[in-house]
């Protein structure tokens, strides 16, 4: 009989600093499980489709259109995903999902999201930090470091429209974040 080879899994970890938001100011924002779309503007919709708020076992469908060869978002296709929170401690301050359905290439895909205090830095400044570590299987059409960088980029963007929110009060949908568009990869 001969011997399955298994297939290696990526594992990763991206961190975000916000200068000035406490981790309790950004902890309420990204708990919000079924509203990432607010963080992440590329994102179009974001809605709950199954369990509780707050809960493990609540879903999210997230969808977004993908730019066509031309640049022009109605001539795209849409690209979605469901996920399903596994794990909230909102004491710990943290969430861990999976992806469970999707068109976007993904086999198997888990993350954590944790945020933590940052106290007094050397320029005496207050913040916190956002820790985003994922374990997945290689998603076609993408290579490690490239997905790596995207996860980063996703994650500094959400970041940076968080501490904005936070600081200002408003709910700014910045444009340098297109993580959804740019998950297409080549297919």
């Amino acid at each position: 009989m001969a011997e399955e080879k298994s297939q290696i899994k990526w594992e990763g970890k991206s961190i975000a600093e916000l200068r000035g938001p406490t981790a309790d100011q950004v902890w309420s924002l990204l708990e919000d499980f079924c509203n990432i779309n607010k963080w992440f503007p590329s994102i179009d919709v974001c809605n709950q489709v199954g369990g509780e708020l707050g809960k493990p076992g609540l879903t999210r469908y997230c969808a977004s259109k993908t730019l066509s060869t031309y640049g022009s978002y109605d001539e795209g296709e849409v690209r979605w995903v469901k996920e399903r929170l596994l794990m909230i401690s909102p004491a710990e301050k943290c969430l861990s999902y999976e992806v469970l359905e999707n068109n976007s290439g993904f086999k198997s895909y888990m993350a954590t999201m944790k945020v933590l205090e940052i106290n007094g830095s050397d320029a005496g400044e207050n913040g916190c930090k956002i820790e985003w570590s994922f374990i997945a299987d290689p998603v076609e059409g993408w290579t490690f470091e490239d997905f790596n960088s995207f996860i980063n980029f996703c994650l500094q963007s959400m970041g940076k429209n968080m501490e904005q929110d936070v600081l200002s009060g408003k709910k700014p949908l910045s444009e340098d974040c297109r993580c959804w568009v740019e998950l297409q990869g080549d297919e």
